[in-house]
């Protein structure tokens, strides 16, 4: 999540405009909301050390904290640090490709919400989800339904009331396409699950 998110992180309907004129709803509400059900096919198994990377307002991080799960939650938005903060989430404002916390050593990274697009290229950013993994860590990553593909865009945010924001680069991963979007980073599928039409899919190292 980047700080072009702020408007739905405060509250107002915020959508994905794309080149072409196309517009796709954000799902700001779920993001300020705890978590529901289907958040579980994350929450589920983060077993130790989790880092959450576009953390946005903190839900995730602040359900595994009271779970007992030392977690961390990063994001590029100075308004979603504060307000995972404010939920008693341990957050810092951090971009998942500068230098973090206890890389190499993390049990779980975290890639919900669609945030498997940050930066454009989901292959670049599981490399680098990849560095951050212990050797046996996983990384949990919400994707897109069956059929979907890879499909990589150039889009700004636009929200109730406000001006759209500048144009930077966005993507989707379908299910279908996890396998080799994960392969050149090492990673391999292990476990795939869906609910209330939400798709998680679990990556750990290949050979492992």
């Amino acid at each position: 999540m980047t700080t072009e998110f702020d408007p739905g992180l405060l509250g107002g309907t915020c959508w994905f405009e794309l080149s072409g004129g196309e517009r796709i709803g954000l799902p700001v509400r779920r993001w300020r909301r705890p978590p529901g059900v289907a958040d579980e096919l994350l929450l589920g198994r983060c077993t130790g050390p989790t880092l959450d990377v576009g953390c946005g307002p903190g839900r995730l991080v602040a359900a595994l904290g009271e779970r007992g799960v030392a977690t961390l939650g990063i994001d590029r938005s100075a308004v979603a640090v504060r307000l995972a903060r404010r939920r008693g989430a341990t957050a810092l404002r951090r971009d998942v490709f500068g230098r973090l916390p206890a890389e190499g050593r993390w049990r779980h990274v975290l890639l919900a919400d669609g945030n498997i697009g940050i930066g454009g290229d989901p292959v670049i950013l599981l490399c680098r989800v990849a560095d951050l993994l212990a050797e046996s860590g996983t990384a949990l990553v919400e994707v897109e339904p069956p059929g979907r593909g890879l499909r990589r865009e150039r889009v700004r945010i636009g929200g109730q009331g406000t001006r759209s924001g500048h144009w930077f680069r966005w993507a989707w991963l379908g299910v279908d396409a996890v396998a080799a979007a994960a392969a050149p980073a090492g990673l391999r599928v292990r476990w795939t699950g869906h609910r209330d039409g939400r798709w998680v899919t679990e990556l750990t190292r290949t050979g492992s």
